[in-house]
């Protein structure tokens, strides 16, 4: 089973490079804070497979020791501002709920922004990462005019690449399974999550011009899943027009590939 998953993955790649078309990854990881040793793993994964890391941080809660002496592969996005459920009877986990006024809200990710800015420095690009990946629909249209550039939920985005002068884009492939214990999801089903979304790119099912991203939870992986980055960053580096985009070319430079 796993063989075949790495097969049907490696096959779906070769399928792309005989379009004469490139295949893009990016790398985003939720809920840092502080530093701990899973944090330190994470950024060493980065640094040292030069795979760039767009790391959500959590600004109520951010201490500038989780980012001293970050490698220059990773930049720092705002994962909300205190990651607290407020979601009203009817909704499923949000931060940023239906009622909430939308000036309030704005002000929140205004100041979490600056909270950020102030514990990570430049490292921070002004993209949003909502909690849980949601955000109430009036909120949106705001973002840009208050100086975010970007935005990242999950899931295949159903907008265009600017949205609400907004640069939005998702990831669609989740290791962890959270609904069976919280650990790896399993080989097949990482990478025949990110097979489906490749196949629906190259078949124009699926925005092709999104770069398929990978989505990870340092805080709560395991030794399976941990084993399971070191494979996938050493074979998809090793293929060529297999490329993993950096945080500021996915949200900032224009679209390239």
């Amino acid at each position: 089973m796993v063989d075949s998953a790495w097969r049907g993955f490696f096959d779906e790649i070769a399928r792309w490079h005989d379009a004469g078309r490139d295949v893009d990854f990016w790398w985003r990881d939720d809920d840092a804070c502080r530093p701990t040793p899973a944090l330190t793993r994470l950024l060493a994964l980065s640094g040292g497979s030069g795979v760039p890391l767009a790391l959500a941080a959590v600004p109520a809660f951010a201490e500038s020791a989780a980012f001293d002496d970050m490698p220059t592969s990773v930049a720092v996005l705002q994962h909300g501002v205190d990651h607290r459920d407020r979601a009203c009877a009817t909704e499923k986990k949000t931060e940023f709920h239906a009622s909430e006024f939308v000036d309030t809200a704005l002000q929140r990710l205004v100041a979490g922004r600056t909270q950020l800015e102030a514990v990570a420095g430049p490292r921070v690009l002004p993209v949003l990462v909502p909690p849980w990946n949601r955000l109430s629909a009036a909120l949106m249209p705001r973002l840009a005019a208050a100086g975010y550039l970007g935005i990242s939920t999950f899931g295949v985005r159903k907008v265009t690449n600017q949205a609400h002068g907004l640069r939005q884009v998702n990831t669609h492939v989740d290791i962890i399974d959270w609904r069976g214990g919280r650990g790896f999801a399993g080989t097949g089903s990482a990478l025949g999550q990110a097979t489906r979304h490749l196949a629906a790119r190259r078949a124009g099912e699926a925005d092709a011009s999104e770069p398929t991203g990978w989505l990870t939870h340092h805080a709560v992986h395991d030794d399976a899943s941990w084993s399971f980055l070191d494979r996938l960053f050493e074979a998809t580096q090793g293929i060529s027009g297999v490329y993993w985009r950096s945080p500021e070319d996915v949200f900032i430079q224009p679209p390239g590939r």
